[in-house]
């Protein structure tokens, strides 16, 4: 619920723009808030927005289109997901991929999983080598 959450907020800063904490304020307001892990919530969201232009730049070479061609659902869910890959490194990236999997099933486009799948792919075999060369 915690990254359902934080992909709600990223998008709505995507698509409508507002500061992180008015964002964070509507979004704490939400009956699904209280079933979230709050602090995972808050790490996810401000650490995503605080650190844009890096996620941007690290996801970028694995793109086929500009980031501003992406959708702004699959954009939320791979800032999220990059962000996830860089900093959480006690989560395995598997689970990090499915999750996103999970995310871009419910709110993007019909394909919009497959292309997520693919990038994140990429990504965690550039940062999480050791994992994943431990998984191969």
């Amino acid at each position: 619920m915690a990254r359902e959450l934080a992909l709600q907020g990223i998008y709505q800063w995507r698509v409508a723009g507002g500061t992180i904490n008015f964002i964070e304020a509507q979004l704490i307001e939400t009956k699904e808030f209280y079933r979230s892990d709050e602090k995972y919530f808050s790490i996810l969201f401000k650490g995503v927005l605080s650190d844009v232009s890096t996620l941007e730049a690290t996801i970028q070479p694995f793109l086929d289109r500009s980031l501003k061609e992406l959708s702004p659902v699959e954009f939320a869910i791979l800032l999220l997901s990059t962000y996830e890959l860089i900093h959480f490194l006690e989560v395995p990236y598997r689970a990090i991929i499915n999750e996103a999997i999970e995310l871009a099933r419910t709110y993007g486009g019909s394909d919009g999983y497959k292309y997520v799948n693919g990038v994140l792919d990429k990504l965690a075999l550039k940062l999480r080598a050791v994992e994943t060369s431990a998984q191969s």
